[in-house]
């Protein structure tokens, strides 16, 4: 059943270009979920991203000789579907991250600022080249990490710190990060 017939076909490419937008970003989120073991997230997702990209090849395998535009924006709504997603990834922050952050010289006002927040965190002391340092290590929820680095640079602007994401941690004692629908309303 061919239900875009009589559409004018820059209409048509309109819809191949959202469609392939959404397909793509969904992928992208989908790939994230597999690797994080979100099973049911991944499934679902697999689900209608398959759907939709059978969809939209059909249209456009079917029309593409004598609309060329559909295979243009067939292609522009993939590139434009690779950065939606990763933009998508980004705002929903799946994981957990540690980060390594060193101050030399306000290292017990960021423990403060840290205790306040409630956010657990082990300190080291070293040495650098020009003095003593404060040396923290932080496991957290990807989705807090940067009010965790923005606190603690505005107790110390020269704030050195990395970050790296955390394949797998046992025994982690914070308060988790609310998920999946919970999560975005939260940030409203």
């Amino acid at each position: 059943m061919d239900f875009t017939q009589g559409w004018p076909v820059w209409a048509l490419a309109i819809t191949v270009f959202v469609l392939r937008i959404v397909d793509v970003s969904l992928g992208t989120v989908r790939t994230i979920a597999v690797v994080h073991g979100r099973t049911k997230v991944s499934v679902f997702l697999g689900f209608i991203e398959v759907l939709i990209w059978i969809t939209v090849v059909s249209q456009v395998i079917v029309r593409v000789k004598d609309d060329p535009l559909l295979l243009f924006a067939y292609a522009c709504g993939f590139a434009a579907g690779n950065a939606t997603g990763i933009w998508l990834e980004r705002k929903l922050a799946f994981g957990l991250v540690v980060i390594r952050m060193i101050s030399a010289e306000h290292g017990h006002g960021i423990a403060d600022r840290l205790k306040a927040m409630d956010q657990p965190y082990t300190i080291f002391h070293g040495e650098g080249r020009t003095g003593t340092r404060t040396l923290f290590y932080i496991l957290c929820a990807r989705a807090t990490m940067d009010r965790i680095i923005a606190v603690a640079k505005s107790v110390d602007p020269g704030l050195f710190y990395a970050v790296e994401r955390a394949s797998e941690a046992r025994h982690v004692t914070m308060h988790p990060s609310p998920t999946g629908w919970r999560a975005v309303a939260k940030r409203k």
